[in-house]
């Protein structure tokens, strides 16, 4: 992170990244001195409203503008050639106006705001592949978003919509998709015991996601260690808590599932006791990047056997038919999000961007995400000669057919030699 001092006094020239956190009010036209180098710029955390027009940095890849208190989408980007990621999460944004943003665009960030409509022009960013938008007061999709057919990634969690158009579920690449928590949502009515929160014993944090952290609890009425997951707040960055809630409490029993014990439920706190796993699981890989976009990465010089594949697209295939089964996509079907020990188990985890769902064809959906799933583990496999290798290579391509109908429900893909 640089200071604004550092930038008044010519200190920063040549510099590729910059980050500013200081309350600024005003954008600081020094930026534009910049322009010749600037790739990155992250002005979030502050109380910006308005931006001038920022053509002149012909470089800026990468924008952040989040929470800050703009309350329309800035005119500000439209001659920004090479702008391919930009982030207004946590903004007042109301109005999203015509025509206002580059082609180029490839993730496009407005999570928690107030948007009611898209502009039809959103048809245009045909480049569009990550569309986080949960949180807003949606009531409806433009149909021009049908022509964009780069879309990969889309949440639409938490807001007002009364529909999901077919147009939507037929668009060739979509494959992590969120809609829970809207007028249109199939609501549940499953239930679990109560735990009682100041009766655990609550030890160090394990981990921290989107929606909430996990801790290492001694439960005494279960007399054993249990895993406690408290939720930052009623809605998170791909929906509602309770949502996240009520599908951990309907998933059931599955050997490749966590097991959910009991909820919290009290003085405004939600969470959840599920059975703690060991430490000899470790997450399978990580989370996209900038330049991945929608597709996880993983350490470098990481390599698995195709069998080790093989081994975890079973389970994985096994959670997801259980799921679906029940009418449930998890909406973020990565490796990110699974568990593995060293003798090749794995736990299918993180329902934050979870939907029930009626129509089938949000199955097929979520059979591409499990195709994508298993190309990226071939793409650091290390026998590719292997015989695995080439099955597994033909079940990715069968799930990713770009023709939606084409593809099959996970009970119809074949593990069998």
């Amino acid at each position: 992170m640089q200071t604004l001092k550092q930038l008044n006094n010519n200190e920063l020239q040549g510099i590729t990244k910059l980050t500013l956190k200081e309350d600024l009010t005003i954008f600081p036209e020094k930026i534009f001195d910049l322009a010749d180098s600037l790739e990155f710029l992250d002005l979030s955390n502050n109380k910006l409203s308005t931006l001038p027009d920022l053509s002149k940095l012909t470089k800026l890849k990468i924008a952040f503008f989040s929470y800050n208190l703009f309350d329309e989408l800035p005119n500000s980007f439209k001659n920004c050639n090479n702008l391919y990621m930009l982030g207004f999460k946590g903004n007042k944004i109301e109005v999203f106006a015509e025509d206002i943003l580059p082609l180029s665009i490839s993730w496009l960030i407005l999570t928690d705001n107030k948007i009611q409509k898209l502009p039809q022009s959103i048809g245009d960013l045909t480049k569009l592949q990550k569309f986080p938008l949960a949180g807003n007061k949606l009531t409806s999709l433009p149909q021009t978003m049908q022509k964009c057919k780069s879309l990969e990634l889309l949440r639409l969690s938490a807001n007002n919509l009364t529909h999901i158009p077919d147009w939507l579920l037929e668009l060739p690449k979509l494959s992590w998709l969120a809609f829970s928590g809207n007028d249109c949502s199939v609501k549940t009515k499953v239930d679990l015991k109560k735990a009682s929160l100041n009766k655990l014993d609550i030890q160090e944090q394990l981990g921290e996601g989107a929606s909430g952290m996990i801790y290492k609890a001694f439960c005494p009425t279960l007399d054993k260690d249990v895993a406690l997951k408290l939720f930052k707040g009623a809605i998170t960055s791909d929906g509602y808590a309770v949502d996240e809630m009520n599908t951990y409490m309907s998933i059931g029993k599955h050997d490749n599932l966590i097991n959910v014990i009991s909820k919290i439920d009290e003085d405004e706190k939600l969470g959840l006791l599920l059975d703690l796993i060991p430490k000899s699981y470790q997450n399978l890989g990580f989370p996209p990047n900038f330049e991945t976009c929608t597709r996880d990465t993983f350490p470098q010089e990481y390599s698995i056997p195709s069998e080790t594949i093989y081994e975890i697209a079973k389970h994985i295939h096994s959670a997801s038919m259980h799921l679906h089964e029940r009418n449930l996509m998890h909406g973020d079907l990565y490796a990110h999000n699974i568990l593995i020990n060293e003798n090749n188990h794995c736990y299918l985890g993180d329902f934050g961007a979870s939907s029930f769902y009626e129509n089938k064809t949000c199955e097929k959906i979520e059979v591409r995400a499990y195709g994508c799933l298993i190309e990226d583990l071939l793409c650091i496999c290390s026998d590719k000669e292997n015989p695995y290798f080439k099955k597994l290579t033909t079940i990715a391509q069968t799930c990713m057919h770009e023709n939606v109908k084409e593809r099959p429900l996970f009970s119809e893909i074949n593990f069998k030699e």
